[in-house]
């Protein structure tokens, strides 16, 4: 369960993540908290699962990447083992299970065109996937999300 200075941190750490050589001691003085505190209550959140990773995103796009969306078609008994080899592969971001003939879908970005096709051919070798369609993303509309933390729960922006 998080409480309001869990709140308070996560609001601070999605909107005003100091660039520093101490940026939870930063954070921790904004919020009236030890530098080790903040590493506490941000470890804890992320035992909990309710924080996945801290990092910054990065528009793949200006740095030249390219991306796809991936749709999988895989045998119900070998989507665990097929799953995992996907994401082992360091250019996956997303990975899901749908309910449908083409039933992985997964985003998967590269530092270029040959790259990709490379990282979709290795897929398809390890996984035994003989169906997959490879969707290009051709622009992005939409790329960020925030997540106020209230009081009362959470807002999606």
């Amino acid at each position: 369960m998080i409480d309001v200075t869990d709140r308070k941190l996560l609001n601070m750490l999605q909107h005003h993540f100091p660039l520093s050589a101490t940026p939870f001691a930063d954070v921790g003085e904004k919020l009236g908290l030890s530098e080790t505190e903040v590493i506490a209550r941000l470890k804890k959140l992320k035992q909990e699962g309710l924080i996945r990773r801290l990092g910054a995103i990065f528009d793949s796009r200006k740095l030249g990447y390219v991306s796809t969306l991936v749709a999988a078609k895989i045998p119900k008994d070998k989507i665990d083992e097929a799953v995992a080899i996907i994401n082992r592969l360091a250019g996956v971001t997303h990975n899901y299970l749908r309910n449908h003939d083409f039933n992985v879908w997964f985003t998967i970005t590269a530092h270029s065109e040959a790259r990709l096709t490379e990282l979709l051919e290795t897929i398809r070798q390890r996984t035994g996937i003989d169906e997959m369609v490879n969707l290009p993303a051709k622009k992005t509309f939409k790329i960020r999300v925030e997540f106020k933390m209230t009081e009362h729960g959470c807002e999606i922006f």
